[in-house]
């Protein structure tokens, strides 16, 4: 029998909708049945692709005889954490406090009135690994609330005491300055794995947005992030973590030479790194980037893409009970697959005949082609031609396969970063494909998730759910802007503007920044305010960046200095602690400048206003807000396009740096010229 999930509209909830558990959404029902029975909470958070979810719902909550502990003595409630990522912040805060550790899934018991008193994150059904069986924590638990409640009720008033007090405390003013900038690139290198690449040891994480704000670094000359930014993309490339037959990135690496992946693939993540291997492209003009750019592009749009222009959320770990099995292979399945390859497929990925992981293989390469082709007495081209066969036939045969489950919710924030992707491929590679894909996911998110005026957080079957988080908000604004960029109808910039007014009114904490939650959402144990990029911008720093890009179209102009006091309370912080606040830093160096206002006003069917935005678009500029419109311009126009005379009657560009502008041009070269003069 089902029980209250199967109303629900989340994958990861409906998983879990024919457990034995009494199983409550998040909601006034299972809140108020807490306080009325005087029963504690067992606060369940996860997510459709985790796979120590998975293994903690087959070993325990499909248990019958733990499941009938959990009813008889807990009001047991589950959470998707990507529809509610304020219960997440804030129990994810109370389990770090408590244990020194977060992950999940998460398990946390609370007190009827919301306040956390014990924290994990998985058990197992018997106790090892040094971790105790959920059935004696369950046990315990029951019995310290009948006999011993005072000293759960004391844990639980002293950790909410402590995580109430960080929201909304002010860092010291520690100025505004490139050295902190500075600063931070010395830390990533003093951290840098310099034999594998990346940062941190096992698991290790791919960093997109550490490899922006490096990229971004490189710009200004900084040859050591270059060279860290690029060895680490390399790295990342090879495969393993990356999939060298599909395309797109697992999660994270589960050793410290990118080989073994955590299996599940995000749409966040991968939106993240086709913009960190696009930038490092137009840097540097090596196509291996281009290509690993493209193929996520393509695996995005293959099997995450909503027939009506959204992005499901991600992709399982799992295919038929176990972790990998759809991405990895036996060394006879390659033999067989790959006939007279074979060999040189081998050779190229030092594949041992036992396997390389569990008995089986995950490709990762080794050799390069011209190692390759030394060896076999071959020439380079004819290696990458075989192997771009080889590629193939294990993508033909892997589609016959049972594919891991869908998480096929659609994210407004996480689309946002998908749209951002498509816009700037479309932009840069000439892309009308690319292009469109980012304009119809801009109008999913509007036909769908912007409801009666009021933006949602989730959608799935024709229903959205949640209000907005200052994120949502934030990320939609810096989407909008960046496809404006890309097609310049005035109405996605026009609805832009629209949010930020809509974000500084309900979202604003009055002490400096923005809360995670709307004015009107409904009462938490506190009103969380996130601070920390990992693994995606945190709303803070997209809502600085945003406001920083609305300030040079001219709009929005008095909200500079507010970001910029935002920006200096966290920077020092952000100098020291560079892998967590990375978003910050970009902010930092965007804010910084000097930032370009460009303005190109023409027919862009004419040939001139076509070469001035080919120049525009032949390199990488991230401190730049560009702004495209035939003569005389629509209504709904930046501020920065207003007052604005075509010269000679000829498609024309005006160059601003920092609010100082040259004389208007006609002719591209002296654009390009302009562009390079700081």
């Amino acid at each position: 029998m089902a029980n209250r999930l199967a109303n629900e509209t989340s994958p990861y909830l409906l998983q879990h909708a024919n457990n034995p558990v009494d199983w409550y959404p998040w909601g006034q029902e299972a809140l108020e049945k807490a306080r009325n029975e005087d029963k504690p909470i067992f606060l369940s958070i996860g997510y459709a692709a985790c796979h120590w979810c998975h293994v903690m719902e087959h070993e325990s909550f499909e248990d019958p005889e733990i499941a009938a502990l959990m009813n008889e003595y807990f009001i047991n409630i589950k959470v998707d954490r990507e529809e509610r990522p304020d219960l997440d912040t804030i129990y994810m805060s109370a389990t770090v406090s408590m244990t020194g550790s977060g992950g999940w899934p998460m398990s946390v018991f609370l007190t009827p009135d919301l306040k956390p008193f014990f924290a994990g994150t998985y058990f197992p059904p018997t106790p090892r690994h040094n971790l105790p069986s959920f059935r004696d924590v369950l046990i315990a638990i029951a019995d310290a609330w009948k006999n011993n409640r005072e000293q759960l009720l004391a844990a639980g008033n002293a950790i909410t005491h402590y995580l109430q007090s960080q929201i909304g405390q002010r860092k010291s003013q520690t100025g505004f300055s490139s050295e902190y900038l500075e600063t931070a690139v010395q830390n990533l290198t003093r951290q840098y794995d310099s034999k594998y690449g990346g940062w941190g040891t096992a698991p290790k994480f791919p960093q997109p947005l550490v490899i922006e704000f490096l990229l971004r670094r490189a710009t200004r000359g900084d040859q050591k992030a270059l060279q860290m930014a690029l060895h680490a993309l390399d790295a990342m490339a090879k495969g393993g973590m990356y999939d060298i037959v599909g395309g797109g990135f697992a999660r994270y690496s589960v050793d410290y030479r990118w080989h073994v992946p955590h299996f599940e693939k995000m749409l966040y993540d991968n939106a993240q790194l086709i913009l960190a291997y696009l930038h490092a492209y137009l840097i540097s003009g090596n196509n291996r980037y281009r290509k690993v750019c493209e193929q996520t592009l393509e695996f995005l749009i293959r099997e995450l893409k909503h027939p009506e222009g959204g992005f499901y959320s991600s992709l399982d770990a799992d295919s038929e009970g176990e972790e990998g099995k759809f991405y990895t292979w036996t060394t006879n399945e390659l033999r067989d697959i790959l006939k007279d390859n074979f060999d040189l497929f081998k050779a190229a990925h030092q594949i041992p005949e036992e396997g390389n992981w569990e008995d089986r293989v995950v490709l990762q390469r080794v050799l390069e082609n011209a190692t390759l082709a030394e060896t076999l007495g071959l020439d380079e081209k004819t290696v990458q031609t075989r192997l771009n066969d080889c590629y193939s036939r294990l993508f033909a045969r892997r589609k016959e396969r049972v594919a891991p489950a869908t998480d096929d919710k659609v994210i407004t924030y996480w689309n946002c970063l998908a749209i951002i992707a498509f816009a700037e491929a479309g932009r840069y590679f000439k892309s009308s494909r690319y292009l469109n894909v980012a304009k119809c996911c801009a109008k999913f998110l509007i036909e769908n998730l912007r409801v009666d005026g009021k933006l949602y957080r989730s959608w799935r079957n024709g229903k959205a759910k949640h209000s907005a988080y200052l994120e949502d908000y934030a990320g939609f604004i810096l989407a909008l802007l960046s496809l404006y960029q890309s097609d310049p109808n005035p109405e996605w910039y026009s609805l832009a503007l629209s949010l930020a007014k809509e974000m500084i009114t309900h979202f604003t904490d009055p002490n400096g920044g923005f809360f995670d939650t709307q004015d009107a959402h409904e009462m938490l144990l506190y009103r969380p305010k996130n601070m920390q990029d990992s693994p995606t911008p945190c709303g803070n720093s997209l809502a600085a960046t945003a406001l920083i890009t609305l300030a040079f179209y001219g709009d929005l102009h008095d909200q500079l200095i507010i970001v910029e006091d935002m920006i200096s309370a966290v920077l020092e912080t952000a100098a020291n602690y560079p892998t967590a606040f990375a978003q910050w830093l970009c902010a930092a160096d965007f804010a910084l400048g000097p930032v370009q206002q460009v303005v190109v006003l023409g027919d862009q069917e004419h040939p001139q206003t076509q070469e001035m935005l080919d120049e525009l678009w032949k390199s990488y500029r991230p401190r730049i807000v560009v702004a495209i419109s035939p003569y005389p311009p629509m209504e709904l126009i930046p501020s920065l396009l207003q007052n604005r005379l075509l010269k000679d009657g000829q498609p024309t560009a005006y160059i601003c740096n920092h609010f100082v502008c040259h004389q208007p041009v006609n002719d591209p070269l002296e654009m390009s010229r302009q562009l390079t003069a700081q």
